[in-house]
Parts: C-alpha cells; structure tokens; sequence
C-alpha cells in the first residue's frame, strides 16, 4: 500500500523479544501509506500494542528497523503522537492547560493560534465546559478524553492510538470513532489504530491487520475501503455490506485466535 514516493511507514523484518518471551518471533514486514488509517486487530496479549510502542520509540525492536519516510525512527518525537487506553493526564494543569500541552514545541503556530486550536479539540471531544476543571474533578472516561484532545491538538503526523475509547460509554465511543475518521481525513492523519473489537476495527479503517497468537505474526489483511468506501456512518454498521464483511472479520480472527476471542 506505498505510494509513489514509498510508505510512510515501514516494518521491515522487525523481531521482539522481552528475555524468554519471544513476542515477534516471524520477521514482521508491513508498509502503511501516508494518510492510512490501519486498524491492528487480534486477541489480547498478541503484541499489537508492543509493536505500536516500538513505532513511538517507547520500545526496540530485537531485530530489524521501522522507518517513517524512510528514517529509522528514534526517540519519541512530536511526529508521533500516542493515546493509550490508560489515563494520561498532568494533575497539576487544568483540563484546557493539559490539551494546549502537546502544543507547547509548535513552534510554527502563535500563542493565540494555539489557545484556539486547544479550544478546537476540546470542544471536539465535548469537554469545553470543563475547561477549568482539573482531572481529578472529572470522570475517568473523561481523562481518557482529555489524552485524545491533546494528541490531536498537537498536530502530529502519525497518531498511535491503544483501545484509546475502551474506557468510554457507548454513545460517546461512537460519536469519537466518527469524529475520529472525519479528523483523518480532513487533517490527512496516517493513524496506527489498536483494537480487538472487530466492529471498532471496521468501522475506522481503510486497512485491517489480522495477528494470530503470540508470538505474533500477520495472517490476513482486510482491505475496509474497498468494501466500504472512505465514507462512515452510524447508519452503515445496520446495513448488508457492513454485516457481511463483519462476519467475514470475526471467522477470520476466530481462526488467528484457535477459538479464542
């Protein structure tokens, strides 16, 4: 899936290992275009996460290289922004103080641009009249909230994502995974996406990537946008194709899982 001018990021014979835990045993090789949206989909524990860490420089590979336009990648950098499913928020700063954070080295914007895009995003995520609140005054779902608006807000160009709505309701975990794939596309995001719930993962990618078990290895691709179209909708997931392909998706991880979901 590279472009003319090669992917944006590549896994090339990448290995890992955590002393006798061989958690990428197969030398892992994928190529992620620039502005995909790429869905890692498989049970838990079968080193999708560690694999998103070793793009965020938070880990290394045992064996091989992961470039970003062709550069081996490094320490963690504002390239790429990471939103885990676990909190991740400053106590000591106000919830607006916390997203305007990840603008604090966006050197290219003036102070007001950056209050108004901090704005932007929390509005986004429907946290605007907490502003001033800190995040112990605030729910859990909502400091989980308070990670995706600053990730985004700092403008990075390949956001990693780790279940980053698990903690979330119902209603508001749709209305992200919707507004989510409306920021990809107008913000022209490459998005490296963490799940093992199948309808998350088809709802939001162009590209799903199927791993089996650990040690981990790739055994199918699901080409969404083919089947789907780049367009996304809460009505789609009630309708034939969706069903289909879903049903396609959960045989298709069964079998990557010997049974286990």
């Amino acid at each position: 899936m590279s472009g003319a001018m090669g992917p944006h990021l590549q896994f090339d014979h990448v290995t890992k290992r955590f002393g006798e835990v061989q958690v990428v045993e197969t030398p892992f090789d994928l190529a992620i275009a620039r502005h995909e949206f790429v869905v890692f989909l498989g049970p838990s524990g079968c080193g999708k996460t560690t694999l998103m860490r070793m793009v965020g420089g938070l880990d290394l590979p045992t064996t091989g290289e992961i470039r970003l336009d062709g550069a081996p990648v490094g320490k963690p950098d504002h390239r790429r922004g990471m939103v885990f499913q676990s909190y991740s928020s400053f106590p000591w700063l106000t919830v607006a103080q916390n997203v305007a954070f990840g603008l604090r080295y966006r050197s290219d914007l003036t102070e007001q641009e950056k209050a108004v895009r901090a704005e932007r995003y929390l509005d986004l995520v429907g946290l605007y009249e907490f502003s001033d609140h800190y995040p112990n005054q605030v729910s859990g779902g909502m400091r989980q909230r308070i990670a995706i608006a600053r990730t985004l807000a700092a403008g990075s160009d390949v956001l990693l994502m780790d279940e980053p709505f698990g903690a979330l309701d119902a209603l508001r975990r749709e209305q992200l995974q919707t507004e989510l794939r409306r920021i990809q596309r107008r913000d022209a995001k490459t998005i490296v996406f963490v799940t093992h719930d199948v309808e998350e993962a088809l709802f939001l990618a162009d590209r799903v990537v199927v791993f089996s078990k650990r040690p981990t290895r790739i055994v199918a691709e699901i080409d969404v946008k083919s089947r789907l179209g780049e367009e996304r909708t809460l009505e789609m997931r009630d309708g034939e194709d969706f069903f289909a392909l879903r049903r396609e998706a959960i045989g298709t991880v069964r079998a990557a899982a010997g049974g286990e979901l």
